[in-house]
């Protein structure tokens, strides 16, 4: 990155629209050091806050969806009335944050799900929500009635997985700052994955053909990655153990921490739910030092059966990572069991094996240290909003190109 002037007169909003509440931040740029940090202003909102929410939405058929994107995408009933909630979430967040700094003007990033329009301001399909091609007009249109201003239009809507690998590049507790190469893997309601290669973040869709994001694949059970990354998913999978159902869970606000706990208590759903995660994270872990290594060997096969085959060859080959960073709310799970029995010692075991038993020299010195696996090399992010502070930063960075 470039050296960057300061905003002056402007507030700089990072927003990370999730599957059940979007939340959005001031972000702070330090021209001396040219890094990013959260400021002190957050607002957040629940779309099921919102009059006219339905709880139990189902998306348009994802093969429709795929169809209409490249034609005109229909929007009417129930999801018209989602896709105004949702939009009403993102305006009304961004409008409060301005209303605090009404002598400034807004530079918004903005980081949502889902397949995005030809002009990258929209929403064009999602599998777990109403679509809104005109995602960005909604927010200007409604900031401008509040006469209030933009430094700027938004530049674009981008991916958590990607405002992950920006924030931990350019934020001052950032864990891809000062290292040539690693791997990010945050889990949250869904799982985001993020590079930093030769000493530049490579996002994963400039990579696809040679690397998959992790849900992409499955587990020989057929379960996509992702739910053993993601605190939903690994709710999903005590329910399945424990007969207790998702609602259930929820209401009693049992997550994956307290489901950790439960473990530790030898409660065996709990304890079964979180040997299997542990399991399948290493599984992860391995497939990505390896396929950076030596490129796809195929541990895991694809969701989708027809997606393209994943070339073993790339310009990477040969790298060895110096650092893979856990992120979000699976951070927060394994950072908590490091001191117990089960979850980060297990995928320590599991990761020591694996390497051991590919009988690669370097894979062995790089990644094994005293007969276990080097701890160091795993670090947990600090950045318990990395999503969001990465939408800000790119914001900025869009906004310095021109």
């Amino acid at each position: 990155m470039n050296t960057m002037s300061s905003l002056k007169n402007a507030i700089l909003i990072g927003i990370d629209g999730g599957a059940t509440k979007l939340s959005g931040w001031a972000v702070e740029f330090n021209e001396y050091t040219q890094l990013f940090r959260l400021g002190n202003l957050n607002i957040q909102k629940k779309y099921s806050d919102y009059q006219g929410y339905n709880e139990s939405f189902k998306p348009v058929d994802i093969k429709t969806q795929l169809e209409e994107m490249n034609s005109h995408i229909f929007i009417a009933g129930e999801e018209k009335v989602q896709a105004d909630i949702y939009m009403k979430a993102a305006a009304d967040v961004t409008i409060e944050l301005l209303q605090t700094n009404k002598d400034k003007k807004a530079l918004i990033g903005i980081g949502m799900p889902g397949l995005k329009t030809k002009d990258l301001r929209g929403i064009s399909a999602i599998a777990n929500g109403p679509r809104m091609p005109a995602y960005c007009d909604f927010l200007e249109e409604k900031i401008d009635e509040q006469s209030l201003e933009l430094l700027a239009p938004i530049a674009h809507l981008g991916s958590d997985a990607d405002y992950c690998g920006l924030g931990e590049e350019y934020s001052e507790n950032g864990l891809f700052r000062n290292i040539d190469n690693a791997y990010y893997l945050g889990g949250g309601t869904g799982v985001a994955d993020a590079l930093k290669l030769n000493g530049k973040l490579l996002r994963f869709d400039h990579a696809k053909h040679w690397i998959a994001k992790a849900w992409e694949m499955k587990s020989e059970k057929g379960n996509s990655l992702e739910q053993y990354a993601s605190a939903s998913g690994i709710q999903k999978f005590y329910s399945h153990y424990s007969k207790i159902s998702i609602q259930d869970l929820n209401k009693n606000q049992i997550f994956p921490t307290q489901i950790l706990e439960k473990a530790l208590r030898n409660e065996k759903a709990a304890y079964n739910t979180i040997n299997e995660v542990g399991k399948h994270l290493a599984e992860l872990i391995f497939e990505r030092i390896t396929t950076v290594y030596k490129g796809w060997s195929g541990i895991f096969s694809f969701i989708n059966p027809n997606r393209e085959m994943l070339k073993s060859d790339h310009e990477y080959r040969g790298i060895l990572l110096e650092r893979i960073v856990i992120g979000q709310r699976l951070g927060d799970l394994l950072l908590q069991s490091r001191e117990t029995n089960i979850l980060w010692p297990e995928v320590l075991k599991d990761l020591c094996e694996m390497i051991h038993t590919s009988g690669d020299k370097k894979l062995m010195e790089h990644y094994l240290k005293n007969g276990k696996f080097h701890e160091e090399i795993i670090k947990i992010s600090r950045l318990r909003e990395a999503p969001a502070l990465g939408a800000g930063i790119d914001a900025f960075i869009s906004h310095n190109k021109y």
